[in-house]
């Protein structure tokens, strides 16, 4: 008897059975869950993957059709071989000169960084799971309470997305990756909805605004920081916003950008789907919707409507029952069907229009189980985080004193997206945009994600890669799925080294989690002149090295020669960073004012000055 006993305890994690035992528990099959469970499983957790349909993948799987970055190179292991694996589907699967494979290559400019069908994305997100056999995923379930004691989660209990009780997880970390941050109430834990007023964080762009789009330079816009914007190499965006008076500007609100579907049309007749006119159909409702923002071409003929969008009856959908939110959702989708009616036949409508939109109707191969509807809404913000770090607008737009965003030595993630915002109310003043709607192409910087913007102040071992701790603001740079998958891939590396070490997460160490990181290739700090992917050595020192502020700028310039001024600079940090005294924002400040300067060289390229720092780190 004692022998049996012994083994039922050894018996792994994913038995079959009212509870299940695991190392890390992940709620969400969005891009980010997928990436955090696929790596903590190959680092040999035990991981529980919780999904609340049948379909993995998220918005990648539901009609977004493009990878949303403007940065071309690679970023993070998962991401890289998920969209390289998209690639050479189109590839292997149509051939190198078909027209499959080219529509799924990055364009010349816009927002297209690689493009793929939903059903794609799917299939390679899915193998992607399928091959860890330290991971389990529990499809059709939603989290219903979770159990804590003192600073730690204990538990969760789920249910089926009919009601009935399924499994308790018991777990020694857990990790919110869905759309909508639904652990967050369960776990007692703190968040915000809406936005925050401008006085709360000194954010140029907070609470309520009305921008207007411009051609020209608005003045508050410093013509230095245009131009070093325009030295990234980044997909540029063109325009120019400016802030127009308003009564109300800058008060904080609960508002949060509009959702929309990611809509999946095709121009194929064998694979077109016409739609039906509403049964209540009502053409002077549906012409005040925006039908633009179309991705195109999407491979196999087809094109990712990005519309329309119903400002307001969103807001009810954040913190609602899924009850409130499937209602919410089937009057999106109903004006969805509803606006594509009235762009094929409407006689407002000119006929160029009318003959584009004609030759649309739903792709027959998508989401064929759901009406060919896409099986996630694109909830563009939801509950966020308050964490025990806060990323606001001042963390994506230049510091004092240096040309790069602030640092954080804690980094594990970069952003690089615009700061870009949907509309938060229909209100307008001229020719204003909706209010709440804004796209900074010329402010924004590449920022570095914080790792304590993933933890709560309550919570030892809860981890938030999705609804992260962010302003309203700040998180039109962040809400990306590459970004997302980057900072779920560093937070499954996180809890895997706090496993191996025996603490919760949030005790692990900063340092040594920001070292793992960049020698896993792990974009940290972006450069214009580095491919993170790289096997040289000195990549991997440059990436930690800038998050302690051995870089006031965003060239890495490695095989340029160090100049004496420069290298006691460096070592002053150094030796700083040893004592555990360094200030990362002071050195930059410093290595700026320096680079500044005329210095003769210090007989060694910056690069291999950077890798023998690095080498006296890690090997003392």
């Amino acid at each position: 008897m004692k022998t049996l006993l012994h083994a039922l305890l050894l018996l792994p994690a994913f038995l079959t059975a009212e509870t299940l035992r695991t190392d890390l528990c992940i709620y969400g099959g969005t891009p980010a869950g997928i990436a955090m469970a696929v790596r903590a499983a190959r680092e040999g957790l035990d991981v529980v993957l919780v999904n609340r349909h049948d379909h993995l993948g998220g918005i990648l799987a539901s009609g977004l059709g493009v990878w949303d970055t403007q940065w071309e190179g690679r970023r993070a292991p998962i991401y890289d071989e998920v969209r390289q694996a998209i690639f050479d589907h189109y590839r292997t699967t149509y051939g190198e000169d078909s027209p499959q494979y080219r529509d799924a290559l990055p364009g010349k400019s816009g927002h297209s960084n690689g493009k793929f069908e939903s059903r794609v994305a799917e299939k390679i997100l899915t193998e992607c799971v399928a091959r860890e056999p330290r991971l389990r995923v529990l499809r059709r379930r939603l989290p219903k309470s979770m159990q804590r004691g003192g600073r730690l989660l204990r538990s969760m209990v789920l249910q089926t997305t009919q009601g009935e009780p399924a499994e308790t997880i018991e777990a020694s970390a857990f990790a919110d990756c869905s759309y909508e941050g639904d652990l967050l109430p369960l776990a007692g834990v703190p968040s915000r909805v809406g936005r925050e007023s401008r006085a709360e964080f000194n954010e140029p762009h907070a609470g309520r605004i009305l921008v207007q789009s411009v051609r020209e330079r608005p003045p508050h816009l410093d013509a230095n920081t245009v131009a070093l914007q325009a030295t990234l190499k980044l997909r540029p965006f063109s325009g120019y916003q400016t802030i127009l008076p308003d009564a109300r500007a800058g008060e904080g609100d609960r508002l949060v950008q509009a959702f929309n579907y990611r809509t999946t049309l095709t121009s194929d007749p064998a694979n077109r789907l016409p739609v039906e006119k509403p049964a209540d159909y009502d053409p002077e409702a549906l012409k005040k919707l925006e039908f633009g923002s179309l991705v195109q071409p999407l491979p196999n003929q087809k094109i990712g409507w990005n519309r329309p969008q119903l400002v307001g009856p969103h807001q009810d959908y954040v913190e609602g029952d899924w009850t409130t939110r499937q209602r919410v959702m089937d009057a999106h989708w109903n004006a969805t069907l509803g606006l594509l009616w009235f762009l094929q036949n409407d006689p407002s409508v000119s006929p160029e229009r009318r003959a584009f939109f004609g030759r649309l109707g739903l792709a027959r191969d998508e989401y064929a189980d759901h009406g060919h509807r896409p099986h996630e809404f694109y909830v563009r913000e939801a509950r966020r985080l308050v964490g025990r770090s806060i990323f606001t607008q001042h963390d994506a737009s230049l510091a004092d004193g240096i040309r790069r965003a602030p640092l954080h030595p804690d980094s594990i993630a970069i952003t690089e997206w615009y700061l870009d915002t949907h509309a938060c109310s229909q209100d307008r003043s001229g020719n204003s945009l909706d209010e709440g709607k804004m796209m900074l192409h010329h402010e924004t910087f590449p920022g570095q994600v914080s790792y304590d913007t993933l933890l709560p102040a309550e919570l030892d071992n809860l981890l938030v890669p999705v609804c992260l701790s962010s302003t309203h603001v700040a998180w039109g740079t962040i809400r990306l799925e590459p970004t997302w998958m980057q900072i779920g891939e560093s937070a499954g590396v996180a809890v895997a080294l706090s496993h191996a070490s025996g603490v919760a997460p949030a005790q692990l160490s900063r340092e040594t989690l920001t070292r793992e990181l960049a020698r896993r290739h792990t974009l940290l700090a972006f450069f214009n002149d580095l491919d993170v992917g790289s096997d040289d050595p000195r990549v991997t020192a440059a990436q930690y090295f800038a998050t302690r502020g051995f870089y006031a700028d965003y060239n890495a310039r490695l095989d340029e020669p160090l100049t004496e001024a420069l290298a006691a600079v460096w070592n002053q940090g150094f030796a700083r960073l040893q004592a555990g005294k360094l200030d990362p924002s002071a050195l930059a400040r410093s290595v700026h004012q320096t680079t500044t300067q005329d210095s003769p060289s210090a007989g060694t390229t910056r690069g291999d000055f950077l890798l023998d720092l690095w080498q006296r780190l890690v090997q003392p």
